[in-house]
This record gives structure tokens, C-alpha cells and sequence, in this order.
């Protein structure tokens, strides 16, 4: 799998995956419309406030195709930002060319990375509709990657709205 990518984000800024160095960065492909993307929404959000300070990155992607579903246009993109609904990098893949080298599925899709590549692929938690879950499965993938530990639990099925192919 090719990881390294570069994407705008919603101002048009170049945002690389590990451009800053970091220890561990969460690439989740997301969108406007899903219900499950937006049940996790704020989960991932805090999961962003909460690794910002031990250096992780979280990259949140639309692949989406904005001409099949409007709400996931770039214009609506950056009317999410300018709400202060994301506390990270929203980027705009429109060739879906990174979603199809991550092999993304579905909305939201995550991913951890560390210096190895992948260590970890699938859903926030067990539960969308469950925000006490609070994204345990992310957060533990990232606490193993920060310990210095393999990843307890590397795969889980990602649950979401299929990644609207052009």
C-alpha cells in the first residue's frame, strides 16, 4: 500500500500524512452525508483534541463524489470547517486516487499509522449509535503505538456507507 499522500485541505493547503513528523497519525475517510460518519463524528473529533498534545495527527478525508451526492461538495467541506466542526485537517481527495490506494471502503474507514505503515484498520469502537464507546478501539490502537507496543487489536470491520465511487 502506498502511504504517503498529499491532499488540500478545505482552504486548499498541500497537508501530507506524516509531514510534521509525527509518531503516529489517524488517516479516516469520512464524509458530509453518512449517518454512521456522523455518529462518530464527534468521537473522532475528540480523539484529535485528545492525541494533539503526544504528537499524533489525525487527517480526516472526503473522497467522496461530490457531482453523485452535492453534500459531500467541497463548498459544503469548508462550510463544516468555517462551523468549527472539525478539530483537525479536513482534506479533499476528488481524484479518489488516496482512497483507492488505502483500499477505504466505507464512511468512516480508519486508519493508524506509525513509522512501520498500517497498524491498525477498521471502525472508531464497536458502536455508532453509542457515544460512550468514545472511539475505545482507536484510542487503544493509539495508546499500543505510543507505548511502543503492537497493536493489541490491529483489524475490525469498518461499518459505515460505501466510499461513493466516481
Amino acid at each position: 500500500m502506498a502511504l504517503a499522500f498529499t491532499l488540500p485541505d478545505t482552504d486548499g493547503t498541500p497537508t501530507s500524512l506524516h509531514g510534521d513528523g509525527a509518531p503516529a497519525a489517524v488517516v479516516v475517510f469520512t464524509c458530509n452525508h453518512c449517518p454512521y460518519a456522523l455518529a462518530w463524528h464527534e468521537r473522532i473529533q475528540d480523539v484529535a483534541r485528545d492525541y494533539a498534545d503526544r504528537g499524533v495527527r489525525v487527517l480526516q478525508i472526503n473522497a467522496n463524489d461530490a457531482v453523485k451526492h452535492p453534500r459531500d461538495s467541497l463548498a459544503a467541506m469548508q462550510a463544516r470547517v468555517a462551523a468549527g466542526e472539525f478539530a483537525s485537517p479536513y482534506l479533499h481527495d476528488e481524484t479518489q486516487e488516496v482512497a483507492r490506494a488505502w483500499g477505504a471502503k466505507t464512511t468512516p474507514d480508519v486508519f493508524v499509522t506509525d513509522a512501520s505503515g498500517v497498524v491498525y484498520r477498521g471502525a472508531p469502537d464497536a458502536d455508532h449509535g453509542d457515544p460512550s464507546l468514545n472511539a475505545a478501539w482507536l484510542r487503544a490502537a493509539l495508546d499500543d503505538v505510543l507505548a511502543g507496543r503492537s497493536v493489541a487489536n490491529p483489524e475490525t470491520k469498518p461499518v459505515g456507507c460505501s466510499i461513493k465511487w466516481k
